[in-house]
């Protein structure tokens, strides 16, 4: 099938590893132009390597900015050239109980996890209302709906998107523009990959066992029952990034694996 992307132009938010690597790979494929994003020059650049080893075809740039502090968000903003397509990415979390998460850790999440958002939507929207097309896909989170009691500040973050996405997409009524929110379940990323290692090691058990106690003992809602490749979440996004996904607009889309349960 081809998604239409040929020529499109894509800024990915914390894309050097991950999902959003993953995506940045996906949309290469596709024909898209990329502007992959880290929080670090040196984090970029070896992404940027990888990518066009790969790709060597492929038109590819790279953006350094940490969405924590302002004065780099504005130097990314200042930097980042017309685009067609944003895809908000980015996010941090910490694993801790509610009493110990500080003020600090609630506002360093809030500012990564939803004002990186915020303000990339609010530099190009009005871009893509006036040439009448454009996406904005956030990437929210299971825990948004399942909050983790050790990731409450993340987990609200990742609601927050919801909110965010769907007033957003309120303002594109009658245009080629839509606004939409993914909801990826556990994914099989770098993150993922070290917690299983440390746990397997821990427990003196295999990465495969591990992954198993996982899913019976902790994400016991899903109805996969294994974590979702990188691949698999990124096509996802990609289609709906895509001039023929026109008919979604405003929605929460769950790539989730059943986890979230309901049937809407």
């Amino acid at each position: 099938m081809d998604l239409e992307l040929k020529g499109k132009s894509v800024f990915i938010s914390g894309s050097t590893a991950g999902i959003g690597f993953g995506v940045a790979q996906t949309f290469l494929k596709e024909g898209a132009e990329i502007v992959i994003n880290g929080r670090t020059e040196a984090s970029v650049a070896k992404a940027m390597v990888q990518l066009k080893a790969t790709f060597p075809n492929g038109k590819i740039s790279g953006i350094a900015a940490d969405f924590s502090n302002g004065e780099s968000v504005c130097s990314l903003l200042h930097q980042l050239p017309d685009i067609d397509i944003l895809i908000n990415n980015v996010g941090i979390y910490r694993s801790q109980s509610f009493f110990e998460t500080t003020d600090t850790d609630w506002h360093q999440q809030y500012q990564v996890n939803v004002m990186s958002g915020v303000r990339l939507a609010r530099h190009v929207l009005p871009k893509m209302l006036e040439n009448n097309w454009g996406r904005i896909l956030f990437v929210s989170s299971e825990c948004a709906t399942l909050v983790p009691e050790n990731l409450i500040a993340y987990s609200v973050t990742k609601a927050s998107l919801l909110a965010v996405s769907r007033g957003l997409a309120q303002l594109t009524k009658g245009s080629m523009v839509t606004v939409n929110t993914v909801v990826p379940g556990s994914t099989m990323t770098e993150g993922a990959e070290h917690f299983l290692t440390e746990w397997a090691q821990k427990e003196n058990k295999t990465v495969e066992e591990a992954a198993t106690h996982f899913f019976k003992e902790v994400r016991t809602s899903s109805l996969l029952q294994r974590f979702a490749s990188v691949a698999e979440i990124a096509n996802s996004i990609v289609y709906f990034s895509s001039p023929i996904a026109a008919a979604t607009n405003g929605a929460a889309i769950k790539l989730e694996g059943g986890s979230t349960g309901g049937i809407l």
